[in-house]
């Protein structure tokens, strides 16, 4: 799996919203600020509504402008609360003995590994500035070392790459920007070529596949991990026909196909916002 698709795939949607919401942030603080917003995108789309005659269709931009804003600020909002209340339950449960084993192990002595008492298997990776990788007693009692070994190795990769925020920002512009849905896919590959970037890294550390894969099928055995309501990247609850495929035939390319309809549907607005601009220019 190629480390450039991922850039990519991250990047692209990326710089898609950033140009977006840097628009409408100026078009709220032109509001709010007095600021003087001659080429802004959506004062451009005003003047053309009101050239073609459809000037009452404004009150709908604004509207739009809003919303996504308001929508964005709440999606924050709420993934920190939740991540707080969540970061606080696990610290309830947390087992020290062998949180501080684990981190002696397999990291040198910092304190980026978290063993919770819970007996549900549980791995995951969660955290913006500071990422902790969370283990669950659960999980230890289920695996062989060398199983728990692949795993910790495929969470390292996810912490050290930031996945979790990555995922989050680009979840975040998805979803509040709906109407380009183009981004929704980008965001659904960004995390299956991660998990895949994952498991290689985890697979080339010890030499062979036997112990991801096993570790893998056994998690899938147990079932599926219950979602949270808050950006994190798991072990086995992401992607996992791709990543047996892949285990299986490492040499095998992962076909790309990009959705025709949501890409004509995003170009066209995208196109069409970019006409706008042009036409505040002009």
């Amino acid at each position: 799996m190629s480390k450039r698709r991922s850039t990519f795939t991250y990047l692209f949607p990326l710089a898609i919203s950033s140009i977006i919401f840097i628009q409408m942030g100026l078009y709220i603080l032109s509001i709010f600020g007095g600021w003087n917003t001659k080429y802004n995108l959506v004062v451009a789309c005003h003047s053309l509504l009101k050239a073609i005659g459809l000037s009452s269709l404004r009150y709908a931009l604004d509207l739009l402008v809003f919303y996504t804003v308001l929508y964005l600020l709440w999606k924050i909002g709420s993934q920190l609360f939740n991540s707080w209340k969540l970061k606080r339950k696990f610290k309830q449960y947390q087992d020290i003995t062998l949180t501080n084993e684990f981190n002696i192990m397999y990291h040198n002595e910092k304190d980026d590994i978290v063993v919770i008492s819970h007996p549900i298997p549980l791995a995951i990776t969660m955290g913006f500035i500071r990422p902790k990788i969370v283990f669950s007693t659960g999980l230890i009692n289920l695996l062989t070392d060398e199983e728990l070994r692949s795993v910790i190795t495929h969470e390292f990769y996810h912490f050290k790459n930031r996945d979790p925020l990555k995922v989050f920002l680009i979840s975040l512009c998805a979803s509040t920007m709906w109407y380009i849905p183009i981004l929704q896919w980008f965001t659904q590959q960004y995390r299956i070529i991660q998990e895949l970037l994952a498991d290689e890294y985890a697979i080339k550390k010890q030499n062979t596949s036997v112990y991801l894969s096993s570790a893998l099928l056994k998690m899938i055995k147990v079932g599926k991990q219950q979602k949270m309501p808050f950006a994190y990247v798991s072990f086995a609850d992401t992607s996992v026909n791709y990543r047996i495929e892949y285990i299986l035939n490492p040499l095998k390319n992962i076909e790309w196909k990009i959705p025709k309809k949501e890409s004509y549907i995003s170009v066209f607005i995208f196109l069409l916002i970019c006409l706008f601009f042009i036409y505040a220019l002009a």
